[in-house]
């Protein structure tokens, strides 16, 4: 059986995560074999540069050296214990020196998993019911995290939510627009000491990159610290990517807790959650709050998330980073000026818009060209370019990509919008 026919007749809808699918792009799937560095190459033997990186995960690109070596010394031991290992004490102690504000924390195996025990420590410290997400932030498939949810569901329905979900599991969740200070402070007022928590994510990723501002950044905190309202940061994205500190670094706010994923598990799957020790304790088996997971804390994820955090420690990481991503979005930025496209970014995170010449919110999508991004996404994949695969969502420049690969990135996509846009 070929491997597409596989897939399709054993998978449902022949991927395990609906983005794959590449549906809403009117093609044929991906089908990854390997990859190195800054390349990934298919099943059919073609080889693109990667600016998807597993979702932001790869910040040092594919198979680097030292992750797998550490990786595979774990692997040689065991794969999997159910019991506690150092290595998850000495992943946790590196977070925290990178991290300061995970006073304590606990490791789970998906960044859904993280933002879901996140709002369910939120609720027994505060013994309140509200959660507050924004509009077009994506939290993880949690059932009362799919309202008006990132990428992956804008592409089903018009109400990014999801079939399945009872009325009254989303009840307690209140979405309202992104970066709107107004309708910050009415909710505060409509719900005073009921609202347990506010996540975000302080770097919209899943809805194309879309920073928060500094001002509603403030308020936000001003706002939760006055109504005693846990502010939980959705860094799964942004941990360790837009800096050393992660974005909680970047705006100079420290919230009270923080779920990551991605690069903490250097490409293995990893989820954790952490924050001031006082909340932390609520968790079992010092308190009540439940959580518990055979995976969790995985010893080779934890190995390779070490690695790799180490490797980001290196003096002038991010700012030759910050060099690579001025080189090649710059003259991109200054190209699409006037037109009808606009470019985010925040470090090395970037999302091209088709259609808006400016993105804040959710609302500035309304206005996004799918068609003209089906086309260029069209485009890119026959110049060997390999974006994340779908508008809504942010694309990543690693530490392995070569300035000779962000020189012909940065040509192609000027031709693009010379001949296009």
């Amino acid at each position: 059986m070929e491997t597409r026919e596989c897939l399709i007749t054993y998978l449902a809808g022949g991927v395990n995560s609906p983005v794959r699918s590449f549906k809403h792009l009117d093609r044929e799937p991906l089908i990854v074999e390997r990859g190195s560095g800054a390349y990934i190459t298919d099943i059919e033997g073609q080889s693109y540069i990667d600016y998807c990186g597993a979702w932001g995960s790869l910040i040092h690109g594919h198979a680097h050296q030292t992750i797998i070596e550490q990786a595979t010394d774990f692997l040689k031991k065991g794969s999997s214990f159910g019991i506690t290992t150092a290595i998850e004490g000495e992943l946790a102690r590196f977070i925290n020196y990178l991290m300061p504000s995970m006073e304590q924390m606990r490791f789970v195996c998906s960044g859904t998993e993280a933002t879901m025990t996140a709002a369910r420590l939120a609720r027994g410290f505060t013994g309140r019911s509200y959660i507050v997400k924004f509009m077009g932030h994506y939290h993880g498939h949690a059932d009362f995290f799919l309202i008006e949810a990132g990428s992956g569901v804008m592409n089903l329905n018009q109400t990014a939510s999801s079939a399945g979900i009872p009325s009254s599991i989303i009840q307690h969740t209140l979405c309202i627009p992104f970066n709107d200070e107004k309708a910050l402070i009415e909710l505060f007022k409509m719900y005073k000491d009921q609202i347990a928590a506010v996540i975000l994510e302080p770097v919209a990723g899943n809805m194309g990159v879309v920073p928060s501002s500094k001002n509603f950044m403030k308020l936000l905190r001003k706002i939760t610290e006055e109504e005693k309202t846990l502010l939980i940061f959705d860094e799964v994205i942004t941990g360790f990517r837009i800096s050393k500190g992660s974005a909680q670094s970047y705006y100079g706010i420290k919230p009270d807790l923080t779920t990551l994923g991605k690069i903490i598990g250097g490409g293995f799957p990893v989820g954790c959650l952490g924050g001031r020790k006082e909340i932390m304790r609520h968790m079992a088996p010092e308190g009540k709050v439940y959580q518990a997971g055979t995976l969790a804390g995985n010893p080779v994820a934890m190995a390779a998330g070490l690695s790799s955090l180490k490797l980001l420690d290196a003096k002038n990481f991010y700012e030759e980073l910050q060099e690579k991503a001025e080189f090649l979005l710059k003259p991109i930025e200054e190209a699409i000026r006037g037109k009808k496209a606009c470019l985010n970014r925040v470090g090395s995170m970037f999302t091209i818009f088709f259609g808006p010449t400016v993105v804040n919110n959710s609302y500035d999508l309304k206005l996004i060209d799918n068609e003209r991004f089906k086309h260029f996404y069209h485009a890119m994949l026959l110049e060997g370019l390999y974006f994340s695969p779908a508008q809504n969502e942010a694309s990543f420049i690693s530490q392995a990509h070569s300035f000779d690969d962000l020189l012909k990135t940065r040509e192609v996509l000027l031709n693009y919008v010379y001949k296009y846009l």
